[in-house]
C-alpha cells in the first residue's frame, strides 16, 4: 500500500512539473483552407495545456476543430470553450479521449480566448493552471 501511495505522489508531482513546463510554450498553428473550403485544426488537451495553443484562421471560412484529450495515468477531464457570439464563435465542449469535431464559421476578425474551465474542489481552475490559448481570426 505504501508503494502505491509513493507511486501516486510521484506521478502527481511529475505531471504538475510537465504541465508547468508545457503551459508556457507558445505553439502556433495557421490553418489553411482545404479543397472543400474548410479550415481544419487538430487540438490536443493534455495536463493543463492545449496543443496548439495559438491558432490562426481566416474570417468567413468554416472551421473544424478536431479535439481530444490525452489519456494519462490519472484521467483528468477537460473541456474547450470560446465565448464570442458576436464573431459567430460560441461553444463549450468536453474533450473526450476519442476525436470530436466542433464546427463554426468566424464572422469577425479579432483575438478570442480558448479556455478550459474545469476545476476540482477548491484548487485552481485548469485555465489558471495554464490551460488556455488564443484563436486569431484574420481577414
Amino acid at each position: 500500500m505504501r508503494t502505491i501511495k509513493c507511486l501516486m505522489v510521484f506521478l502527481l508531482v511529475t505531471g504538475v512539473a510537465f504541465a508547468a513546463e508545457t503551459a508556457g510554450t507558445k505553439k502556433i498553428f495557421t490553418a489553411t483552407v482545404d479543397s472543400s473550403g474548410v479550415q481544419r485544426v487538430e487540438i490536443t488537451g493534455g495536463e493543463y495545456y492545449f496543443d496548439p495553443n495559438y491558432i490562426i484562421v481566416k474570417k468567413d471560412f468554416p472551421v473544424e476543430f478536431v479535439v481530444k484529450r490525452l489519456s494519462g495515468v490519472i484521467p483528468i477531464p477537460h473541456d474547450i470553450a470560446i465565448e464570442a457570439p458576436e464573431a459567430g464563435i460560441n461553444f463549450r465542449e468536453d474533450m473526450p479521449k476519442e476525436p470530436k469535431v466542433i464546427r463554426f464559421t468566424p464572422t469577425k476578425a479579432g483575438k478570442y480566448e480558448i479556455t478550459c474551465d474545469k476545476k476540482f474542489l477548491f484548487f485552481e481552475s485548469h485555465k489558471e493552471k495554464g490551460m488556455h490559448g488564443m484563436l486569431e481570426v484574420v481577414e
